[in-house]
């Protein structure tokens, strides 16, 4: 049986055009190497399976990447949810080895030198954006820099950078669609137009409704009325409606008392459904039905994919983990 011969520092300097002093300078992340030579470097010995005790750890992947974590959903009522998505980071980046650093920060305010300030303090060759979404000049340096950029809970479009996010279409649609199947044809959608993800679930809203004779949908977006407003609106009668769809659950569970309450006028088979199974959801009198969003997944898969790219993965991917519904106890027969 042959032996195959185990790869050597000349093997990925062939390979790289490189002499063998730089692929050392490199391995043992030595300064006076650019970032970029590095990064190749050390991709090249993991492909080639090169083992050395002095440098096993820049070689096995000692990857460091930074998680920018949106400061006002981190201490609001978002707070469960961006709660899970960092313990499944945590849990990922620990499992493969991966050095993770969360940071809070004001998303209002985040710009490209931000990032690039904190990238620097963190040492880390990638870049986690929690709720975060992308812009041009983003994309653009992502690329020209060749530091991976993966959105979390967020989704891009146009296809720049990667991102891993709920199956909001498709949550949106079974969420529509357990409102039909109880009965209920006219239907009222309430949604938030300014992120893609959103966008998502407003959609799958429309094709439930449109796929269903007799169905009609109305939707009211958060610009327009806040939530109190719209809830102003439903009990005077303005909207002819036997269900709602709610957004997320901070706005449906705000909406409960309401429409449930001794004096409300809604009809008593009202129904109302959530998105997100945030712990407020659990809390709520009566229970809210909803749909969950697996967090811990969310934040296990962005890491994972952020690995990848790391390690060299070009193409950028965009990943969805399924939802799943929660029965609650505010869905009737229509």
């Amino acid at each position: 049986m042959t032996v195959q011969r185990r790869a050597n520092q000349a093997d990925i300097a062939e390979r790289l055009g490189v002499s063998v002093s730089t692929v050392s300078r490199a391995l043992a992340n030595e300064i006076g190497i650019s970032d970029a030579v590095r990064r190749d470097v050390q991709r090249m010995a993991r492909t080639l399976g090169y083992k050395s005790k002095h440098n096993m750890a820049a070689v096995s992947g000692d990857k460091r990447a930074v998680a920018l974590v949106p400061l006002g959903s981190a201490t609001s009522g978002l707070s469960g949810f961006y709660f899970g998505i960092v313990e499944g980071m945590r849990t990922q980046a620990a499992a493969a080895g991966m050095a993770l650093d969360v940071r809070l920060v004001n998303e209002s305010v985040v710009t490209l030198d931000l990032i690039k300030k904190q990238i620097a303090q963190a040492d880390a060759g990638g870049l986690l954006l929690a709720g975060i979404d992308a812009w041009e000049e983003l994309a653009a340096w992502s690329n020209e820099a060749e530091v991976p950029v993966v959105l979390v809970n967020g989704s891009d479009p146009k296809m720049r950078v990667s991102s891993v996010s709920p199956a909001n279409y498709y949550g949106a649609y079974m969420a529509t669609q357990r409102l039909l199947d109880a009965g209920h044809r006219k239907i009222l959608h309430y949604t938030h137009r300014n992120r893609p993800t959103i966008r998502q679930r407003l959609r799958g809203f429309e094709q439930a409704i449109a796929m269903t004779p007799g169905a009609v949908g109305t939707v009211v977006n958060t610009d327009e009325r806040h939530t109190r407003e719209l809830l102003a609106d439903m009990l005077a009668g303005k909207h002819d409606i036997t269900a709602a769809f709610i957004w997320n659950d901070i706005a449906a569970v705000e909406m409960l008392e309401g429409i449930y309450g001794a004096d409300s006028p809604l009809p008593q088979n009202f129904s109302i459904i959530g998105f997100d199974d945030l712990p407020l959801a659990g809390m709520a009198t009566p229970r809210l039905s909803t749909t969950r969003v697996d967090r811990e997944a969310i934040g296990r898969g962005a890491v994972r994919l952020l690995a990848e790219h790391m390690d060299g993965e070009a193409a950028v991917q965009q990943l969805e983990i399924g939802v799943t519904m929660v029965e609650g106890e505010t869905v009737f027969p229509g």
